[in-house]
């Protein structure tokens, strides 16, 4: 039987509550055809029962044979013809539904694809694919289809024995009902904690076995290879341990179960043999229909206490799809900028886990249109975070940034006709030069791109290749450097010709002698444009115009390159450190 948690669950659901109405009626049939599978078994029994008990009796006409010899064999051929349609009916409203919530599960992933990974790991999207979506499957097939057919039947049966004697009906009721609601629920109280653990470190182990095959260079260069496996030994350890411990209580729960139905069965010969024996007529013969029907209903109730257990998982599972849309939805706004564009944040703060406080904190700035400005602050001072909200792939909890007053988070997918993003680590795809250019621009000419590659110190390089722009481009460019990688990327913005470009670490891991090339190579490609850079160093910045540094969510200096390091103190430290890194590589 469902639990509370899962019921609370369901209030604010938009993902599969939906389909309890959407496809209400193909639902009826399922639970109706499943009741009927369960019903023609029971009633298969029944009529069994009393076929072997009148046969042996010496029946006065062949009638009294024939009769429950052609319901035998309409029950027969019904049981296993309700149970095909049923699993067709059932089975093809979950897949509708199941493709549905794939289909929309993509779709939401792929509105947000670039900055996904920013709010889930890998694994959390491999669980989310591989698991939370079966999970909802068997939330119907295991539980909710069961139960209520299990329900119904319950009804069914207390009902038609009301009519022979309410009294026994009353103790069935108990009986059964123990097996209903209290198994089950005892089920969940026993079993249900264990198995929203293992589904937890399930999931665990999807997070650990990506990031560590992702990493796995790094575990076999430093030679931690045996430690790599240790952890996941470790993991599964506990998954196997916590599954025995659930086995082990499971095989309890179904002796107990077991015991039940057989006091049942006995009940049911002592209550039949009461009611039928000594009465006139051929009324004995239904001592073996009752007790034979009691055995079909525990295929019908013996399931409901794993799928109570299971409603945890189901939650859990049903919890996490919903939060894939918990971002607030912004109505895009139809304005066009025209002109020079100013950013202004305004009293920005930006928190990802309140525990641990804001990454930005009350934070104003503004960017003038034109201006180059160089962002420094330590590793995880905000930088990072300042540039997605620059884009608008993220919304700040209080503030705003805004482009010529506008809100950047109003411009959805339209933010890329102002701002263009060069990465710390560009990826070339895996086709022509000039495709890769086109991501720029799809309608960007041959002439262009090859005004790009100039601009940028490649055209020369490209048209020495035997297929000029046409040249295939390996996977990932590896066939490129890391500075003609960077170079490339950059001919993209050339072609996008936003006038606003965040550049986001774009050197790290080059040498210092690729790093300033590039460093100029940015500055005078781009010395029309707005030019945010966040770096972790000072290699290059005298070319900004501002230099800005964050601490701890706040703007801690501001001011002119040359300025700063003739008058400012923490300036003069950072430059005294940076040279020295610098003279390290």
């Amino acid at each position: 039987m469902p639990n509370i948690k899962i019921l609370e669950v369901f209030k604010n659901d938009t993902w599969v509550k939906p389909f309890f109405t959407k496809y209400k009626t193909t639902l009826f049939w399922a639970l109706f055809l499943g009741f009927m599978t369960l019903f023609s078994a029971t009633a298969l029994m029944f009529v069994s029962g009393y076929l072997i008990s009148r046969s042996a009796s010496n029946p006065y006409n062949i009638l009294e044979v024939y009769v429950p010899v052609v319901l035998t064999r309409a029950f027969g051929i019904a049981r296993p013809s309700f149970n095909y349609a049923e699993r067709l009916v059932s089975h093809n409203w979950v897949l509708k539904m199941t493709s549905r919530l794939r289909l929309k599960l993509y779709e939401v992933m792929e509105s947000d694809a670039i900055f996904f990974k920013r709010h889930y790991r890998t694994g959390d999207i491999l669980g989310l694919l591989a698991e939370d979506i079966n999970y909802i499957q068997n939330l119907y097939l295991r539980t909710i289809f069961p139960t209520i057919i299990a329900w119904l039947l319950y009804a069914f049966v207390i009902i038609g024995l009301g009519f022979f004697s309410w009294t026994f009906a009353l103790v069935m009721l108990f009986l059964l009902g123990v097996e209903v609601v209290v198994v089950p629920y005892w089920s969940v109280v026993i079993n249900g904690a264990r198995r929203e653990r293992q589904k937890a470190i399930r999931n665990d182990l999807y997070n650990r076995l990506t990031d560590n095959i992702l990493g796995v260079s790094d575990w076999i260069f430093s030679r931690q290879g045996a430690e790599y496996v240790t952890l996941h030994e470790e993991t599964e350890k506990e998954w196997r341990q916590v599954n025995e411990k659930m086995n082990a209580e499971n095989r309890k729960r179904d002796f107990i179960v077991q015991v039940l139905f057989g006091v049942i069965a006995v009940l049911t010969l002592i209550w039949a043999s009461q009611r039928f024996v000594g009465v006139e007529g051929d009324d004995a013969n239904w001592i073996a229909a009752f007790v034979l029907a009691v055995f079909p209903l525990a295929d019908a109730f013996t399931p409901l206490s794993d799928a109570a257990e299971e409603t945890n998982t189901y939650g859990d599972s049903i919890v996490r799809l919903n939060s894939l849309e918990s971002k607030p939805q912004v109505t895009p706004t139809d304005q066009v900028l025209e002109g020079p564009i100013t950013i202004d944040i305004k009293d920005l703060t930006y928190t990802y886990d309140a525990a641990a406080g804001p990454v930005l904190d009350h934070l104003n700035l503004t960017f003038k249109a034109g201006e180059k400005i160089a962002v420094l602050g330590r590793s995880g001072s905000g930088k990072s975070t300042l540039l997605n909200l620059l884009r608008g792939d993220l919304s700040p909890q209080s503030g705003a940034i805004e482009m010529n007053g506008i809100p950047v988070t109003q411009f959805g997918d339209d933010i890329a006709k102002y701002i263009g993003v060069l990465q710390q680590t560009p990826y070339l795809f895996h086709t022509s030069i000039l495709n890769n250019l086109h991501i720029g621009n799809q309608d960007a000419t041959e002439e262009e791109a090859w005004d790009a590659l100039e601009r940028v110190g490649l055209k020369d390089l490209v048209a020495a290749l035997p297929e000029g722009l046409e040249t295939m481009i390996d996977e990932a460019g590896l066939r490129f450097s890391g500075g003609e990688r960077h170079r490339l990327a950059l001919a993209r913005l050339i072609l996008q010709d936003a006038p606003i470009i965040l550049l986001d670490e774009p050197t790290v891991g080059l040498d210092p002698i690729t790093e300033q090339a590039l460093i100029q190579t940015f500055f005078s490609t781009l010395s029309d444009k707005t030019i945010i850079w966040v770096t972790h160093h000072l290699q290059g910045v005298q070319m900004a115009d501002r230099v800005i540094f964050i601490e701890d969510g706040h703007l801690t200096m501001s001011g002119n390159p040359e300025a700063l390091a003739a008058t400012n103190d923490h300036y003069q430290k950072l430059m005294t450190i940076d040279a020295g890194a610098f003279l390290d590589r």
